[in-house]
């Protein structure tokens, strides 16, 4: 299966105005998944797959066309897998990926494939782009927030509360784990930066 096909044909199905989840999420998260993939030995197809259509449903439920990206994205996935002549004994794995791969919704991952989905997508909520993200989102009318408040919410307060949900050990998979931690280090340490260099106090 041609995955840079794949990848072209699903282009139409993204907000180009959503910020936090334009095609480049998709395309990042997609060399994280294969980078976790390759060291945890897990089925590279069903990976690719899954991590390019894992928010191919996510501008629909921004104009609430649907509850749920990850359930409607996995119904979405299976016709344009078909469509692609993608191994139809692998699909219900992708679907199911895809399904569960909004660690927010509890949903424990059962297979391999759909723990890396899990881990490459929460990698990309840690480290310098989601800094740049969060911030720069502030100064959105949908997300309009100070930088920093000593009190109520800002860009910071967010970044904090980052901090506390996905932490290294939130994670499915021995290689997402050693790479959470180090973007974990770093906005930690930026959060800790930045408002001591707000107080004066360094």
């Amino acid at each position: 299966m041609n995955f840079e096909e794949l990848k072209e044909d699903i282009r139409i199905h993204f907000d180009e105005d959503d910020g936090s989840h334009k095609l480049e999420h998709t395309e990042r998260v997609y060399e994280l998944a294969l980078k976790i993939a390759k060291k945890e030995k897990a089925d590279l197809e069903i990976v690719k797959a899954a991590s390019l259509l894992h928010d191919v449903a996510r501008a629909k439920q921004s104009r609430k066309e649907c509850k749920c990206h990850a359930a409607e994205g996995s119904i979405m996935a299976r016709t344009i897998l078909e469509q692609h002549n993608f191994p139809p004994e692998k699909i219900e794995a992708v679907c199911y990926a895809i399904k569960v791969h909004r660690k927010s919704t509890n949903i424990k991952a059962e297979t391999k494939e759909a723990q890396i989905l899990q881990d490459a997508d929460r990698l990309d909520a840690l480290g310098a782009i989601t800094v740049a993200r969060v911030i720069a989102s502030g100064f959105t009318e949908e997300y309009k927030r100070p930088v920093y408040a000593k009190e109520g919410e800002s860009a910071i307060s967010y970044l904090q509360y980052k901090l506390l949900k996905v932490t290294p050990s939130s994670f499915n998979t021995k290689t997402g784990k050693t790479l959470a931690k180090r973007r974990y280090s770093f906005m930690k340490k930026y959060v800790s930066n930045f408002i001591n260099e707000w107080d004066g106090k360094y």
